[in-house]
């Protein structure tokens, strides 16, 4: 999968470049990351991205060409790297409070596209004239501010290269994780079984797969229940599920 970051900051993104699921997936070939930054499209000596707003106010604001050049940039790039243009395949996502908020259910939907193109805002925000001619999507981590779009970026990419196939070394994991079903997961233990004697429930050491996938899923229902009360309102169980529920 292609992902280009239009970012004044593209030194941020080692981090994930270099670490953990999202390194190694590059290692391997199976992702490509690209940063471009817009002052690289400017035309002044200071390659200057950003102005004062009109009407006034605090902060800057960056500027629109520097940025259409950028994402024509990044455009081409995925156009190389063999994507289809476009919304329903290689859109451009802001990263923006004001997005639609970013879930288990978008993550999915992002993983089966050919590559994004991620647009980094800074200082009070991008003129809007650029968001309306060139962003197909905004996307929001949650209803708090950051610095920039970079960590928000980063965030995204992690989340959906680690639902891509044969990212991860058991695909199972991603599928267990909280959210996936619409519940948060469920406790998990390891060596030792006696932890200052605190042991690990029986039911996980029996070796029945059925008691044991019952268990996960009383655990999942409850600490739902406890701490996302939102999630459980709209959780849909399986018909075996459904039955499990019955009985608990």
């Amino acid at each position: 999968m292609y992902f280009a970051v239009i970012s004044i900051f593209p030194e941020m993104f080692a981090t994930i470049r270099e670490f953990g699921i999202t390194g190694r997936a590059i290692t391997n070939q199976q992702v490509v990351i690209d940063a471009i930054n817009p002052r690289d499209f400017t035309t002044d000596n200071y390659r200057r991205v950003d102005e004062r707003p009109f009407g006034g106010g605090p902060g800057m604001v960056m500027m629109a060409e520097p940025l259409v050049k950028a994402i024509t940039e990044a455009k081409q790039r995925a156009q190389a790297f063999g994507c289809q243009l476009g919304k329903s395949s290689c859109p451009v996502v802001y990263l923006s409070p004001q997005g639609e908020t970013l879930s288990e259910a978008k993550v999915v939907d992002f993983s089966t596209l050919d590559g994004m193109i991620l647009l980094c805002g800074r200082y009070e925000g991008i003129d809007e004239r650029l968001l309306q001619r060139s962003v197909d999507i905004e996307i929001s981590l949650g209803d708090y501010v950051l610095s920039g779009g970079e960590l928000a970026a980063m965030v995204l990419m992690d989340s959906v290269i680690r639902r891509l196939p044969n990212v991860m070394g058991d695909d199972k994991s991603a599928e267990q994780d909280s959210f996936v079903e619409g519940l948060l997961d469920c406790p998990h233990y390891t060596k030792p079984i006696d932890f200052e004697g605190d042991t690990v429930p029986e039911v996980l050491l029996s070796g029945h797969h059925g008691n044991i996938a019952k268990w996960r899923f009383y655990q999942q229902v409850a600490r739902t229940k406890d701490r996302r009360p939102d999630l459980w309102e709209k959780f849909s169980p399986t018909p075996e599920q459904a039955a499990w529920l019955k009985k608990m």
